[in-house]
């Protein structure tokens, strides 16, 4: 089927796929970090979103409540971290288009 201006859909299609695919081994390699309680948790998470290390301060672990708090913030800032990660870099593969829910 061509579109208006000559496209063909499927090979629009196909490089929509092989973008998406680009996308998806930039956001395996992309390392974000963050810490929480002044350095006393630091997390290490890559672009998929998955943790890859967590490291505490071992003077930290005689409270184990504000522990788990400060890792539960520094999981959750990395999270942050991605998101806007993968929203730049959606936006600059779509050339600065603007399509809601996207970007």
């Amino acid at each position: 089927m061509k579109l208006p201006g000559g496209m063909n859909l499927q090979q629009m299609m196909k490089q929509a796929q092989k973008m998406q695919e680009q996308m998806m081994e930039e956001m395996e390699s992309l390392r974000v970090d963050a810490t929480a309680g002044g350095g006393i948790v630091k997390v290490e998470m890559n672009g998929l979103k998955e943790v890859l290390s967590v490291k505490i301060d071992p003077e930290a672990a005689s409270d184990i409540e504000m522990l788990q708090d400060l890792i539960v913030a520094a999981i959750n800032e990395c999270g942050r971290k991605v998101d806007e990660a993968a929203s730049n870099r959606l936006g600059g593969a779509l050339g600065g288009l603007n399509i809601p829910g996207l970007t």
